[in-house]
């Protein structure tokens, strides 16, 4: 290793200041060709390994790529399936309805498939809605009675916001109501009729004058989770329905007074021949009353829908374990050839020191891994189309958090290392600790190794939380998903999971320079 030795001539207060310990550092950097090697490697085989993967993943659908799930207002994939009885709302106006009466049913999937059971899955439900159009993934407003969380309003596939808990029976009916004026739809509910409670608002940019109006039913499928493995888990979704009694609907606007309508949402080629075969969904009117079942859900899709942009950094993962290896050479190799001391009576101030090599490996690493993940997700993106997959499609703010996410998680992971590196001066220790508390605990929560809590216990408490940076489809307390890291999901939001490291971080480099100041080079 070529170590550049300050000159007399420079003045020890500009020997000691932080810019003359950062060209120092950086010239010790770049002189090693197999350092800055290795960072190459790092960033190819993040390249490389991500279009491996890409071009070795094709559809799963036998008859060519799989069918495109709607797409919502805000661009995310959605859900978007129920039984829809409808009228015109022209302009301003407003729909009211008691609902007394909401009931279910669940079934099992094979080998038991002909056994049915009476229950409403937490998340079935029946209520009023105003919407765009009946074409999937319109803008709507919705206020509805929920199988176990009471009264909601959602809009738009994403919002959620709760009204009051309980359920409904005909002696003690929920009333509905929601109104529309311009872009702004309002919901309310009643014990009475008489006196009413707003739930919450909605505002749906660039609502066409005339959109469909009435009463919806739907029930989302009902998840059971299934051990796998040593400790793994996955889901298995049993079809279920819900029939709804309403009865006091009226609908007041311009258009008002017409016959009902009736659209199953989502009635396409994505249902199952099961489904399609077995479930009486529709209308039953009797005189004022009107009985509704369907199935189905709206809300955004999960991860289970598609391929999410984060699999295209799985290269990543071995890019780390080399940008770990230079981290911690970075600073061992100096104790381990006796040059640390030529290193400390350059730059007095030791605290310096090491943050000056912080900052040159933390820097050259964000720039390698911001280079390799902006080539990698749109490249392998194109690739995983071309074969047929489905691509979940996120915001372009959410694509740059992923991208610029992952390099500061290599840059940070980097800056750990070397802290630790500079903790047990000893290269095969450093490497070894840091392989253990990051890379592990991110296999060992990501296979089918562990219990479902466990997994994400260590994701929370250990520095493998900041892999929840590349998370790029979020979990919605509202949808009915596997939410398991193995999955894409993690426990902690994207940036709260990469403060874990950050803190980590943190103290290992703040433990460093209080050790490096007390005890000999």
């Amino acid at each position: 290793m070529n170590t550049t030795i300050p000159s007399r001539s420079v003045p020890r207060a500009q020997r000691g200041g932080l810019a003359y310990l950062l060209r120092a550092e950086w010239t010790k950097f770049r002189t090693v060709r197999g350092w800055v090697l290795a960072v190459v490697v790092a960033a190819l085989a993040t390249v490389l390994l991500g279009l491996l993967t890409a071009s070795g993943s094709h559809s799963s659908c036998p008859e060519g790529p799989c069918p495109s799930p709607p797409v919502g207002p805000g661009g995310e994939a959605v859900n978007d399936r129920f039984y829809f009885v409808h009228q015109p709302l022209a302009g301003d106006g407003s729909i009211t309805a008691r609902l007394t009466s909401m009931t279910g049913i669940i079934t099992y999937p094979p080998p038991d498939h002909d056994e049915i059971v009476p229950g409403l899955v937490p998340w079935a439900k029946a209520g009023i809605i105003v919407k765009q159009s009946t074409e999937q993934g319109s803008a709507y407003a919705a206020v509805m009675l929920t199988g176990k969380h009471g009264v909601r309003m959602q809009n738009n596939f994403t919002h959620d916001t709760a009204g009051r808990p309980g359920g409904v029976s005909a002696a003690s009916p929920r009333w509905l109501r929601l109104t529309r004026s311009g872009d702004t739809l309002t919901g309310y509910e009643s014990t009475d009729g008489k006196q009413w409670t707003k739930v919450g608002t909605a505002r749906l940019a660039g609502l066409s004058a005339t959109v469909r109006v009435g009463l919806f039913v739907n029930s989302p499928g009902d998840l059971t989770v299934e051990r796998v493995g040593l400790g793994g888990s996955t889901g298995q979704v049993r079809f279920t329905q819900t029939t709804a009694v309403f009865d006091q609907v009226s609908l007041h606007s311009k258009a008002a007074g017409g016959a009902w309508s009736r659209v199953e949402v989502g009635d396409g080629p994505g249902m199952t021949d099961w489904e399609r075969f077995h479930r009486p969904n529709g209308l039953e009117q009797s005189g004022g009353t009107l009985t509704v079942t369907g199935t189905g859900d709206i809300g955004p899709l999960g991860a289970e829908g598609g391929q999410s942009i984060e699999r295209t950094l799985g290269g990543a993962f071995a890019g780390l374990i080399v940008v770990i290896v230079v981290a911690v050479l970075f600073i061992t190799a100096e104790y381990r050839r006796g040059l640390i001391r030529t290193t400390l009576l350059a730059g007095p101030r030791r605290g310096r020191v090491l943050a000056a090599k912080a900052i040159v490996i933390g820097t050259v690493t964000f720039v390698a891994g911001l280079a390799a993940a902006g080539v990698a997700v749109p490249i392998c993106t194109r690739i995983l189309r071309s074969n047929g997959n489905y691509i979940l499609p996120v915001t372009l703010l959410t694509e740059l958090r992923v991208i610029v996410g992952t390099a500061a998680l290599l840059a940070v992971a980097a800056v750990f290392a070397l802290a630790l590196g500079a903790l047990f001066r000893r290269s095969v220790a450093a490497v070894v600790t840091a392989i253990v508390v990051i890379v592990v605990p991110y296999i060992l929560a990501t296979t089918s190794i562990l219990p479902l809590g466990a997994a994400q216990w260590l994701l929370r408490l250990t520095p493998a939380a900041a892999f929840a940076i590349q998370q790029s489809i979020p979990e919605y307390p509202q949808v009915i998903s596997h939410y398991a890291p193995q999955m894409g999901y993690y426990p902690l939001a994207p940036w709260a999971g990469f403060a874990v490291l950050c803190g980590y971080t943190a103290l290992a480099l703040g433990s460093a320079v209080f050790l490096l100041r007390r005890r000999d080079a």
